[in-house]
């Protein structure tokens, strides 16, 4: 979610001056190949985790994963350079999440959690493939439309929170109508361009020679992007089992 040099991020975690700012190269600045490494290390501590809660499955998870994965981003996000240890216990916390939700989904449409992680993987796959092949460029048009596309879809969300307070909801968020699945469709299309942007932030920032933590910072924004895509897929193949 991110376009570096000559615009803002679309993703707020990567909204900050320092992400502007050339350092001298120094045995301690950020790498490309470090960033790689720390975003891989990440998702081990979430696959870990939530392989624990898979198999010890408590509905307690989700909201205890999520409420502290929570307060862990948000702590990332204001005290950068905590995240060296706010990132992995972030990729815990947010998997013990994961494994729950997906346990729970598997038990009603079995096999969806499967297919999920593979097509989160290959949709990762796919993205990197098109940005490295410069197929899909992250210009200050396309940033406009996902930062556009990605507010709007959390103001809806937000709204349909709201609304449930209320004993009401947005339909098609949840329901498996046409509209429904085509809003999955949609969600699931801007989480995916969301990793354009993401690695060409990556790229670009580790450039900079920024401080060596901002691997652990930057591999943070892209896991953030991947759990994301990967709820809303299994958001979307659960309204497709429910249409057959």
């Amino acid at each position: 979610m991110a376009h570096l040099l000559d615009q803002k991020s679309s993703n707020p975690i990567f909204q900050d001056s320092r992400f502007q700012t050339s350092y001298a190269k120094s045995s301690d600045s950020m790498t490309l190949e470090g960033t790689i490494n720390k975003t891989a290390l990440s998702l081990l501590f979430l696959l870990v985790s939530a392989y624990y809660s898979w198999i010890n499955p408590n509905p307690s998870y989700i909201l205890a994963g999520g409420v502290l994965g929570l307060i862990l981003a948000l702590v990332t996000v204001f005290k950068k350079e905590w995240s060296p240890v706010t990132v992995p216990l972030y990729a815990l916390s947010e998997g013990l999440a994961l494994g729950a939700i997906s346990f729970f989904f598997e038990t009603r449409y079995p096999g969806i959690a499967g297919q999920a992680i593979f097509l989160t993987f290959a949709v990762l796959g796919l993205m990197l493939s098109a940005y490295r092949l410069e197929w899909i460029r992250a210009t200050p048009k396309f940033q406009r439309m996902i930062i556009i596309a990605t507010a709007s879809i959390t103001i809806l969300y937000l709204l349909n929170l709201v609304m449930g307070f209320f004993g009401s909801e947005l339909s098609f968020i949840r329901g498996s109508s046409l509209v429904g699945i085509l809003f999955s469709f949609f969600v699931v299309g801007i989480a995916a361009l969301n990793l354009i942007l993401d690695f060409d932030f990556i790229e670009k920032a580790s450039k900079k020679n920024l401080p060596k933590y901002m691997e652990w910072f930057a591999a943070f924004g892209l896991l953030v992007t991947l759990v994301w895509l990967y709820i809303e897929l299994l958001r979307l193949l659960s309204k497709l089992r429910d249409r057959k």
